[in-house]
């Protein structure tokens, strides 16, 4: 029997994503030739992974990172939010710097790190942050925003530094979008996309998929509207409950398969357009890629995190590498225990088992 490769997996994986979007930018000159100077920056990223894998230090390719808790919506059922990493209330807490940020992403970009997605809260609050990342050419970033603050002054900057990619986030058509981000978002989302097509910009969304929009937002009259508008790529992300009483909206087995299918079936249709799921199928990829084996999640305060929904850490990076935190001791537990393993029902593994990843962070502290 055949012994599974996680670094060929998340390496064959990022080349299909560059290569992706690298075919969905040939009708724009500007964007086509970043990517294809990116299409080789990543190539020796993945020399430094398989170097490091040699060694045996496993390297991610992608991070998550929680820039800011700020944000200037409030949407029904927003995870951040009822995980308390996304308020309107001023937090004590210390947050990371802008040239501790500007420090991580320098790092991550010397691992061999290809992608580093930012998210919030709303990233766009931040226009500090976003502007050392957009320093860091070695890293592509996918900005994940309510596509509301994106104004003439941000369509510039974004025109300058094409390795910022927003995902402006719905949930399908107007209705659907607006009864969860608010009455008035979805027009909003519509000039942005207006105007950074207009522009030239590379740009995609993100799609929170429920049990109850899943056929909307994989309907011909969905896609083909988001790619008249100039969408280049499409996120979607299984939605996790912020409770009990959603619980109701997150895949059951059917629901999965149903997805999957769908997915598989508009890939081969939608060739000017590239569709990721998240987390994906994980029984393709060995298991759950949280805790450090496809990628870890930094909140705004420096903690590293398995994932954004299993806010749990031992480690911060305050006072600690990248590199080091790849090692953290509840990331190793979670990898050796099996917890990544385990079938679950909702989006995300780790969610499911949060008594479990209490107890074994516990046992690390």
């Amino acid at each position: 029997m055949s012994t599974f490769n996680l670094e060929a997996y998340l390496s064959e994986g990022v080349r299909e994503i560059v290569q992706g979007i690298l075919k969905t930018t040939l009708k724009n000159p500007q964007a086509s030739l970043f990517m294809m100077k990116f299409a080789k920056i990543s190539q020796n990223a993945e020399k430094l992974r398989q170097k490091a894998e040699l060694c045996g230090e496993h390297i991610p390719p992608f991070l998550i990172a929680s820039i800011t808790e700020d944000c200037n919506l409030h949407c029904s059922g927003c995870y951040a939010r009822a995980n308390q990493q996304c308020h309107d209330k001023a937090n004590e807490k210390k947050k990371l710097s802008v040239d501790q940020w500007q420090n991580i992403f320098n790092q991550a970009a010397d691992l061999g790190i290809s992608f580093v997605l930012l998210a919030g809260g709303e990233p766009f609050v931040r226009k500090d942050i976003l502007t050392v990342a957009a320093k860091e050419k070695r890293i592509l970033f996918p900005v994940f925003t309510n596509g509301t603050m994106i104004d003439q002054q941000y369509l510039d900057f974004l025109a300058v530094n094409p390795n910022l990619v927003p995902l402006i986030s719905m949930e399908g058509n107007m209705v659907t979008t607006d009864q969860r981000r608010g009455s008035g978002v979805y027009r909003k989302i519509e000039e942005a996309m207006k105007s950074l097509k207009n522009r030239g910009n590379i740009f995609g969304v993100s799609v929170t998929v429920t049990s109850k929009n899943l056929e909307e937002v994989f309907s011909d009259a969905f896609i083909n509207e988001i790619k008249e508008r100039g969408c280049k790529a499409v996120i979607y992300v299984e939605y996790v409950p912020v409770d009990g009483s959603s619980k109701n909206l997150a895949f059951d087995d059917d629901s999965r398969t149903i997805f999957e299918r769908k997915l598989n079936k508009i890939r081969e249709h939608e060739k000017e357009m590239i569709f990721i799921a998240f987390p994906g199928d994980e029984k393709e990829s060995g298991g759950c890629l949280a805790a450090g084996r496809g990628f870890f999640h930094i909140n705004p305060y420096g903690e590293a995190e398995p994932c954004p929904f299993s806010p749990y850490s031992d480690t911060t990076l305050m006072n600690t590498s990248l590199k080091e935190a790849l090692r953290s001791p509840l990331f190793l537990k979670l990898q050796n225990a099996g917890n990544l393993l385990v079938e679950h029902t909702g989006g995300c593994v780790l969610f499911e088992q949060e008594a479990e990843v209490k107890a074994l962070l516990e046992r690390t502290v």
